[in-house]
């Protein structure tokens, strides 16, 4: 398969209203094998308003459509300041979300997104780019073992019945 490339642009109002839709019901559907689903949709919700509070016009986060060669949308992601850092002067961008469409899914183009987000947060002058999976988003997790990214920390869990 040929290397894929992508260019990122800033999302319309109407792009982020839909993006940010699939991504809260996504992370609900994670959520809730972990918590009532009542529960994992007013924490997802809570999230959404502490780090986008002015949605498409937070400061310092990126909210960007890929397109492919062709001018095809391919996908959506989310990066912006590293969440871990309380002081504002970490060097480390964080990867919120990313997501490839799924006509364009297994051909590269996840890769390509993130390799985007790579370069946009190292013209800015981060050294980093950090960020958290499901650890049952076996996909998501070899994307990015495949482009070089390792575990920094691992939160585990078992369910228990008394």
């Amino acid at each position: 398969m040929d290397e894929r490339t992508v260019t990122l642009r800033q999302m319309t109002s109407a792009e982020y209203r839909s993006a940010t839709e699939a991504r809260e019901a996504e992370t609900v559907r994670e959520l809730a094998k972990l918590m009532p689903e009542e529960l994992a949709l007013e924490r997802t919700r809570q999230g959404t308003a502490r780090f986008l509070p002015d949605g498409l016009a937070t400061a310092g986060h990126h909210l960007v459509v890929a397109e492919n060669e062709a001018g095809r949308t391919v996908g959506t992601a989310w990066i912006g300041p590293d969440p871990r850092d309380g002081t504002g002067t970490s060097r480390s961008a964080w990867l919120y979300h990313l997501h490839v469409l799924p006509a364009f899914r297994r051909q590269g183009y996840g890769a390509a997104v993130l390799a985007a987000a790579e370069r946009l947060v190292a013209r800015e002058g981060m050294t980093a780019l950090a960020l958290n999976v499901f650890g049952g988003n076996e996909a998501a997790i070899a994307l990015y073992r495949r482009c070089g990214y390792g575990v920094s920390s691992m939160s585990m869990s078992k369910e228990v019945r008394g």
